[in-house]
């Protein structure tokens, strides 16, 4: 084979196989001829994870800190259960589809996940898992496979990644590792030919670290939610929400500061002068709060604030919201509550001035969600520039750093031309994109999207693979709209689609700069974004005309630049 033959030849997918943990085959097939398997879900995070099943996130880490492989089982899983997600070698969900937040989490961390899978029913006041006929009760064996969505009980031994070995566990040196010669040899031959640059999704300095291992040339989006749960942060988190007065608001925020701070000098140290994209607060405020359902959580947080349960209750209900995802989150906190704008920025540029002052260089790139107008990210850049220079001022540190935003409605992508006359940069942020532009819910459409697929209403699951026909017409349009405004506007995408290969041959032909995704998929965005550049290459310039020529000079239309 030629180069070219032999880079558009492979599967991008495949590479999936090299860098999951699997199930040891012969246990593998004994379970499966004994009727273990209980269930068939989504394959939302591939590999293989064996251990003692859990129902919460406490019990997760209380377990794994004893050094006990763990699957943690859910309804449905949300920012609270963040730690449990760490500590836990797999995820189990009855609800939510590919783009769920268990499946995002856990494909940016690398963890096994199957999602949705409705045959089983978890009663957490009971501590079961029942699914037809079988009854697991918290502390037995669960493996789940995700890479086939299927869920056996009982314990199925698993093998790790040999790839994984080598790059990140460093247990084998790359000499002594054939797979690794062969992936090392292809992932350079990809980087020669692809254009699109590489980025990562990753919100701790080991994910940083695992991609930088995988490729990636920086961060594309950091979620700055993910960093309030851990150790005691959220009871602050919980202050500044239940907060009565804006002075006991600050109070709270002040707490955090010095934790956010260090988190993001630990990623700028990681990523060693390379860039960081890192999104200001965009969750809605209920998710950092236990739920009606969870009273056990309710009293804890009533403690901790020194206020009573039925309180904490009153307040969970004055801040439910009958469709979150398109309620009060992202730049609308910002805009009505500027103190955690304020807050977030000096932890981001206390963070690069104190790592600039060890002699690493940084590169933050600030970015506020769910822009719409034009004046949302006015108010917000406002805040963020005033940060900067008294940052600046007081450690006496210059720094260079952008401010832009994520395109996540629609609205955004059809006034890009007036806000890239503010941003610096665009982020196409496509799960969100594609739920606002589809009018579905990624976590419910899971009851009637494979009923969809059969019918040829859609071709592909739209959480999973860019609708470029909807969604990806209003990428067209925010990157046409951008450009004639800024021509050199950077712009990249930091939706799960950053990893999916036929997305990503989309990114590249609408002219994006970057993608971003999980950690581990970053190896399968390379070799896409290789086949992506060698199946378009660029148009040849247009040949000049000779005097000799009998063939018509080109013309050319004359494009005004706003």
């Amino acid at each position: 084979m030629t180069p070219e033959h032999a880079i558009k030849s492979g599967d991008p997918e495949a590479l999936n196989q090299l860098l999951q943990p699997i199930f040891d085959t012969k246990a593998y097939e004994k379970a499966k001829t004994e009727g273990r398997m209980m269930a068939v879900g989504l394959p939302a995070g591939p590999g293989a994870a064996s251990g003692v099943m859990v129902f919460s996130a406490n019990k997760a880490e209380e377990l794994a800190a004893k050094g006990q492989n763990v699957v943690l089982a859910r309804i449905e899983t949300s920012p609270e259960d963040l730690r449990g997600m760490i500590a836990s070698d797999g995820i189990l969900t009855a609800r939510g589809g590919v783009s769920s937040h268990a499946a995002l989490v856990a494909r940016q961390m690398g963890k096994v996940c199957v999602a949705g899978a409705g045959d089983i029913e978890i009663d957490y006041h009971k501590g079961t898992l029942k699914c037809k006929g079988v009854t697991l009760k918290e502390g037995d064996a669960i493996s789940i496979n995700g890479t086939t969505g299927e869920v056996f009980h009982g314990k199925i031994d698993t093998a790790d990644s040999e790839l994984k070995q080598v790059l990140i566990g460093k247990t084998l040196k790359p000499a002594q590792s054939k797979v690794f010669q062969y992936y090392d040899f292809i992932m350079k031959l990809a980087d020669k030919y692809r254009t699109l640059g590489l980025r990562t999704n990753a919100d701790q300095p080991d994910q940083v670290e695992n991609a930088i291992a995988f490729g990636a040339a920086g961060i594309g989006l950091c979620r700055t939610e993910h960093m309030f749960f851990e150790g005691d942060r959220i009871i602050a988190v919980r202050q500044m929400i239940l907060a009565k007065s804006e002075e006991d608001r600050k109070k709270a925020l002040a707490t955090l500061l010095p934790y956010q701070q260090k988190d993001f000098e630990g990623i700028f140290k990681a990523l060693d002068g390379l860039p960081a994209c890192i999104r200001l607060l965009d969750p809605p405020l209920h998710e950092f709060l236990p739920q009606h359902d969870n009273k056990k959580g309710q009293a804890e947080v009533a403690k901790q604030l020194g206020i009573t349960a039925a309180e904490v209750d009153r307040l969970v209900a004055e801040l439910h919201e009958f469709n979150p995802m398109l309620g009060f989150r992202g730049c609308r906190l910002g805009i009505l509550r500027p103190e955690i704008t304020e807050m977030q920025a000096r932890a981001i540029f206390q963070a690069a001035a104190s790592v600039l002052k060890s002699g690493t260089k940084v590169k933050p790139e600030v970015m506020v969600p769910l822009v719409g107008f034009k004046k949302e990210l006015d108010l917000q850049v406002e805040i963020v520039h005033r940060v900067a220079a008294e940052v600046m001022k007081e450690t006496g540190k210059k720094f260079a750093y952008t401010v832009g935003t994520m395109i996540e409605v629609p609205r955004g992508a059809l006034t890009a031309d007036e806000i890239a006359e503010t941003a610096e940069f665009f982020s196409f942020g496509t799960n969100d994109l594609t739920q606002t532009c589809l009018g579905m819910s990624r976590d419910d459409s899971g009851s009637f999207l494979p009923a969809y697929q059969g019918l040829e209403i859609i071709k592909a699951n739209p959480f999973a693979s860019i609708d470029q026909t909807g969604v990806g017409q209003l990428m067209k349009i925010g990157v046409e709209k951008g450009r004639a405004t800024k021509p050199d506007l950077k712009m990249g995408i930091c939706g799960e689609h950053g990893g999916d290969p036929t997305s990503v041959e989309f990114c590249h032909k609408i002219g994006l700069d970057y993608v971003s995704c999980s950690p581990f998929r970053v190896p399968i965005a390379r070799l896409a974004a290789a086949q992506a550049a060698l199946r378009n290459p660029p148009a040849a310039p247009t040949a000049k005309v000779t005097k000799d020529s009998k063939a018509k000079p080109a013309t050319r239309a004359k494009t005004k630049v706003k």
